[in-house]
């Protein structure tokens, strides 16, 4: 029998079994098709090796009239802006202390100090600053006590304990002569609450799904004891910045990275400004700072209570004044489908708007009314508030149970590997699903977490231009295109990294790169099959004359044994046929990165599967 070409259809495809699907792929990591071959994910590498606090779940660039480039950054924990490589705390204040108002307890022998200051508000592992403060005594002195730090314990409602350091984070121990307060000119600095690092759903009667409280309740939404996502956009050279279910903040470009967001309903000038909301959007051509699930108007003042339905938008060109009134485009709509607001992006011309159970279009339609909404489409709601992206092919969201589409109607996305993702995905935590897009590879893809997870382990990818789909194993909590930078950005981990830069994990082997394929058989297994030889067919990308990768070759007799593997032949640029000796019913054919085989152990190799031919022929009946 002649050499048998193997071209496979592009994609993975998980629907049916390993040999229904035969001809095609079955399995991969960290491998994409172009052009219909598949071919080894691009790499990353850290941007910097400063790191920041936290889990990032939000990332937005944009640049000022000066050209400086800006990276807004949000975790559990701060939020902070990237300029030059470096991670600026923009982190708003929650409250000052009057003077004298905290103190200071220490014990001998011991780095904890106990806090004193009435109805502090902080929650644990808050940050505070301290200033004013004088020494204990010994070695807990001046220096130590005035910087900032992050509180262990939560005592009550008044007291709280830290844990002493000097100025390079070295544990400072009390001893006998520490036996002050620290003085009568303490003053504290509290920043805003953080919120969990693990979403929690709510209980009880009224609880929505998305454990957001009921509306009107004093529990509603309430901020410090949920997944803390940030969502924000810049207004002109100016960032608005939203905790979800909290406050809304404004950091002023103009004043530098050294200064602190501040809350914009506190802004010398604000009128009747949200002071809660579920995420904040501006729209491009006409100028308003929308905030998507607000606290509603009572009176002369916000009520400080969202409603999750409730869309409000400023006066045109200022952030600052949403008084609705016959003189301005300030206003407010309310939408009708579902319970809750879950998230909104912009889109050509719109601003689409998701509730946990429908699809909204919102666009600028001018005085009187500002604002016009249409229900799109009912039963394809958000699966979380990072989980819909626009792209240059249109809008792509992940649902409770689907994938969708959004180019003037809604598409329901044909996907190969659907019992895959939603068979094994984690719910409790979509709140962490977030979408990304690569551009240049006509691609859009999920980050989330899989069913024994509490954090994103996986990603699923489609590639709008081929309509194929991938998968694979990869933890990035946030993720940023190209187009302000030349490179994607991401997070994960405390860093910062670019990714499709180059092959490698961070100047080390990018482990775990495969794809295989379904089995293969002749006379549909009727005879046996002896395999001789491989006669490889892959282009290496970048040093491609050090690349290096293995073919695996995978046999068994019926669809129920296990698949087991034959041999594993390695394959470099210089490879002309590799002999093997397989005999089996079924055959299926793995490509493994063999990064860590070269010279060095960590060159930047990628590689792009051809037309790869094996030696087969009858063997038999058995």
């Amino acid at each position: 029998m002649p050499l048998q070409k193997t071209i496979f259809k592009p994609g993975i495809n998980r629907e049916g079994t390993a040999y229904d699907n035969e001809g095609g792929w079955f399995d991969c990591n960290l491998v994409r098709f172009r052009k219909g071959r598949p071919e080894k994910f691009g790499g990353w590498s850290k941007l910097t090796s400063n790191t920041y606090l936290g889990t990032a779940r939000a990332l937005h660039s944009w640049i000022s009239l000066e050209s400086t480039k800006f990276l807004g950054l949000g975790t559990h924990l701060k939020y902070y802006i990237e300029a030059g490589a470096s991670f600026n705390d923009i982190t708003p204040i929650r409250s000052t202390t009057s003077a004298g108002d905290v103190t200071f307890a220490g014990s001998n022998g011991s780095s904890t100090i106990t806090v004193t200051d009435t109805a502090h508000g902080a929650v644990q592992f808050d940050f505070v600053t301290f200033s004013g403060s004088a020494s204990l005594g010994g070695n807990v002195t001046a220096t130590v006590l005035n910087q900032e730090y992050q509180i262990d314990t939560i005592v009550n409602a008044n007291s709280y304990k830290i844990t002493a350091k000097d100025t390079s984070g070295t544990t400072v121990t009390a001893n006998a002569s520490d036996s002050g307060n620290g003085g009568s000119s303490v003053v504290g600095t509290y920043q805003v609450n953080v919120g969990l690092d693990i979403y929690v759903a709510g209980t009880g009667w009224g609880a929505n799904g998305w454990g957001e409280g009921t509306f009107g309740s004093t529990t509603a939404l309430n901020e410090t004891n949920q997944l803390r996502l940030w969502t924000h956009d810049n207004f002109g050279e100016d960032l608005i910045i939203n905790q979800r279910n909290a406050g809304i903040f404004k950091w002023t470009e103009e004043n530098g990275v050294s200064t602190r967001a501040v809350e914009l309903s506190g802004i010398s000038g604000a009128n009747l400004v949200p002071t809660k909301g579920l995420q904040v959007i501006t729209s491009e051509t006409d100028r308003h700072l929308i905030v998507l699930g607000a606290d509603p108007i009572s009176g002369t003042s916000r009520t400080g209570v969202i409603d999750p339905m409730l869309i409000v938008f400023s006066d045109q060109e200022n952030e600052l004044d949403f008084e609705p009134l016959s003189t301005n485009t300030a206003g407010s709509l309310r939408l009708s489908s579902g319970s809750s607001i879950i998230g909104g992006v912009k889109a050509r011309q719109e601003i689409l708007v998701w509730t946990d159970t429908a699809l909204y279009s919102m666009q600028f339609i001018g005085p009187p009314f500002t604002f016009g909404v249409n229900l799109i489409n009912e039963g394809t709601g958000l699966i979380g508030p990072k989980a819909a992206i626009t792209t240059p092919s249109g809008v792509y969201w992940m649902s409770y149970n689907n994938f969708y589409s959004y180019n003037g109607s809604v598409q329901t996305l044909p996907c190969s590997v659907h019992n895959y993702v939603f068979g094994d995905i984690n719910l409790g935590q979509s709140f962490k699903i977030n979408a990304f897009t690569i551009k240049d590879k006509s691609e859009v893809g999920w980050f989330y977490c899989s069913s024994s997870a509490t954090e994103v382990d996986r990603y699923v990818i489609y590639n709008y231009v081929e309509g194929i789909w991938v998968y694979g194993q990869l933890s990035r909590t946030a993720w940023l295109d190209s187009g302000i930078e030349n490179f994607p950005r991401a997070v994960s981990s405390g860093y910062l990294y670019r990714q499709e830069n180059g092959f490698d994990d961070d100047g080390s082997p990018m482990t775990g790169v495969f794809i295989e394929s379904s089995d293969f058989d002749l006379d549909d297994g009727e005879k046996f099959v002896f395999a001789r030889k491989i006669i490889p067919d892959f282009k290496f990308i970048e040093n491609e004359n050090n690349g290096s990768v293995n073919v695996v070759v995978k046999t068994r007799n019926f669809p129920g044994d296990t698949l087991t593997t034959n041999s594993t032949n390695e394959i470099t640029s210089t490879t002309q046929q590799s002999h093997i000796r397989a005999r089996a019913r079924q055959m299926a054919l793995r490509i493994e990165s063999n990064d860590d085989a070269t010279s060095d152990g960590n060159l930047s190799i990628g590689w792009r599967l051809g037309a790869t031919r094996v030696d087969i022929k009858t063997d038999g009946k058995r």
